[in-house]
């Protein structure tokens, strides 16, 4: 039995596809590939109680170099049992989801290939059902089903459509049907602004839009989405789609994206622009003057937009959102701000969590970009988040006001500054929760630190002018350490405190904090 569980990462399947970088060896190949499909088939005849014959599973990717070889793999794991695949080409992983709603495909299930902003030689995959995207129990199962070099035919019975493959290259290939699915879902969202600006069907006839696919799959938004539309996307970049990113991470995240789209914003004098990562289900944005809504900033635009039809709603969050964030959340819009927990698929289940208690929560978003409106089905989509903005920025603009007064109240932090901090001891679960539990200790004995209540993560601790959150990383060796000051260079106070309690742990690798 083989252990794929090194391949999960969260709600998500990631690992090497590629070689050439140094040290790293491919470990999801067409190979895992076929297995996880059959993991996949497995879970989802027992969810649906349907044969695997009739069942329809849409597929899409990223531009990753590895991703077509992939598809191959797995439908090397469906194609025996004669599952119908749609072959759905270059995608969005929002759009994937839409597959098993869309009436044209009613899809029992969907799988993006991605791995999202991480380097080329990287790769994964992303589930879907009618219901959202899996959550970390069930690709758990999933992944237990692959390794088990037996359970397909246990579990699924004999493949009936052993003859239904071709050849390519002298390989044997089972094929998917190709389905435009992207052309489906740019018409969805170009609707969606027609509606919500409500004058014509060119909307944005004057406004000049900026676009930055970062190479990836987002290049759809300018050409496809905007432009049809009236907008004028000519100063839009890296909307080809190139597996190597060869410009910049396809990030909004990434210090140098940002960078670029800004500088672009300005130069080409665009009324705003928009980042998208590779497989579009994060974005931010730039205003027109080139400052960036992104961390903080694109939270709050969220908010902002969701607090006109919904006043007084929770708007969660994950653990390293700002002070000053909560500030504006809560006095400037009136709303109710729960900072919850890292992870994407953790702020969205506390969302629907809230909602089935009754607790109106309209925006599940992370400060990379994720971002899950109660009104779009809870899916994380940064070209919905996209479309919410360019329509606010419409209308802004019919009554001469630019985007940047939609969040011109919020205040940020003068300094901030994020550490990770390697464990390097085997047992490093452990050996963090040892670290946690001391430091809420040590605050307790100080006198000018306090703990943050309520807190849901690691451990935030409010200094005099700042902040600072000591929590473990979801999936990795490192204590990830982020601060806030509202001094400049205050974090460098903030740091010095925390140096001095940290240092007495020999298993952490404290050379970041020279």
């Amino acid at each position: 039995m083989k252990n794929y569980k090194k391949l999960q990462n969260g709600s998500d399947i990631r690992g090497i596809s590629l070689t050439g970088v140094p040290g790293e060896l491919p470990d999801l190949t067409p190979d895992e590939a076929k297995d996880i499909a059959r993991g996949f088939l497995i879970w989802l005849c027992d969810r649906t109680g349907k044969k695997p014959e009739d069942l329809t599973i849409a597929i899409g990717r990223d531009p990753r170099i590895s991703g077509k070889r992939l598809l191959d793999g797995l439908m090397d794991g469906f194609g025996p049992y004669g599952v119908t695949a749609y072959d759905c080409g270059l995608a969005s992983t929002p759009a994937m989801f839409m597959a098993t709603l869309f009436p044209a495909f009613r899809c029992d299930g969907a799988i993006m290939i991605t791995a999202s902003h991480l380097p080329y030689n990287r790769n994964g995959f992303k589930f879907f059902t009618e219901k959202g995207g899996l959550d970390k129990a069930d690709i758990s199962c999933i992944l237990e089903y692959a390794g088990d070099a037996g359970s397909g035919i246990r579990e699924l019975g004999q493949p009936q459509n052993t003859e239904g493959f071709t050849h390519r290259l002298g390989q044997r290939i089972y094929p998917a049907q190709e389905k435009d699915l992207m052309s489906l879902y740019c018409e969805h969202l170009r609707r969606k602004i027609i509606d919500g600006v409500g004058n014509s069907e060119k909307p944005l006839d004057g406004m000049k839009i900026v676009v930055d696919a970062g190479n990836g799959s987002g290049g759809f938004f300018a050409r496809k989405v905007l432009a049809p539309l009236g907008a004028d996307v000519q100063g839009s970049q890296y909307l080809d789609p190139d597996g190597t990113f060869p410009y910049h991470a396809p990030n909004p995240e990434d210090v140098d994206a940002m960078h670029a789209l800004s500088m672009r914003v300005i130069s080409t004098g665009a009324d705003f622009g928009i980042i998208f990562d590779t497989d579009v289900d994060r974005s931010a944005a730039v205003d027109g003057r080139g400052r960036e809504i992104a961390r903080n900033g694109i939270v709050a635009m969220a908010a902002a937009l969701v607090a006109e039809d919904h006043p007084q709603t929770t708007v969660v969050t994950d653990s390293i959102t700002s002070k000053q964030l909560t500030q504006f959340i809560e006095d400037k819009l009136g709303l109710r701000h729960l900072r919850f927990k890292r992870g994407y698929k953790n702020v969205i289940n506390k969302a629907k969590e809230l909602n089935q208690q009754d607790i109106d929560c309209q925006l599940a978003i992370e400060t990379s970009g994720h971002a899950a409106l109660r009104e779009n089905y809870f899916l994380d989509d940064g070209a919905y988040l996209a479309v919410k903005i360019v329509i606010k920025a419409a209308k802004l603009r019919a009554e001469g006001k630019t985007l940047d007064c939609v969040i011109e109240d919020l205040q940020e932090p003068a300094d901030e500054k994020e550490i990770r901090i390697s464990v390097t001891c085997n047992d490093f679960g452990a050996y963090g929760d040892k670290v946690l539990a001391e430091l809420k200790e040590f605050v307790d004995a100080s006198g000018e630190l306090s703990l943050e209540e309520p807190n849901y993560e690691g451990v935030r601790i409010n200094f005099p002018n700042g902040w600072c959150l000591l929590r473990k990383s979801l999936h990795d060796p490192i204590l990830p350490m982020n601060m806030a000051s509202d001094e400049e260079g205050g974090c460098q106070e903030i740091k010095t405190v925390m140096a001095d309690f940290l240092s007495s742990y020999e298993y952490l690798d404290l050379s970041v904090l020279a």
